[in-house]
């Protein structure tokens, strides 16, 4: 399924993080997911949540740079193998993964991934497979 998801630029300094969420905590937003890229100079932090216009009206409004991007949630076997099942299929299809991340699930016997790629059409294709 196609998610919205919220990238955040920032200087890599201290308390970056700790005001993101509190900006998104004070405006009653809840995360879903949350990814940190960084270098020794910016980062990237990379966010789901429950309300992506709400988020991104709080983050915008507090002076931060943001970027709205559609990403996949997929939805595999949470057990032994699981993900490499998932990330083989992947493959044959030749899909390259541009990244990935995990996701809050509330199901113990499934976990939800985030996947970036080329083509979202094409990774759900081959993982409905």
């Amino acid at each position: 399924m196609t998610v919205k998801q919220i990238s955040v630029f920032l200087e890599n300094r201290k308390g970056q993080l700790n005001e993101i969420t509190k900006i998104l905590a004070q405006a009653g937003i809840n995360l879903l997911a949350l990814n940190i890229a960084e270098t020794t100079e910016y980062g990237i932090v990379r966010i789901i949540v429950d309300d992506v216009a709400a988020a991104t009206d709080a983050l915008i409004g507090a002076g931060m740079v943001v970027k709205v991007s559609d990403v996949s949630r997929v939805t595999i076997s949470n057990s032994v193998g699981g993900l490499n099942s998932a990330l083989q299929k992947i493959a044959d299809a030749g899909i390259d993964i541009e990244y990935m991340y995990s996701m809050v699930s509330g199901d113990s016997e499934n976990a939800d991934m985030v996947f970036k790629t080329a083509d979202s059409t094409a990774l759900e294709a081959a993982l409905a497979n």
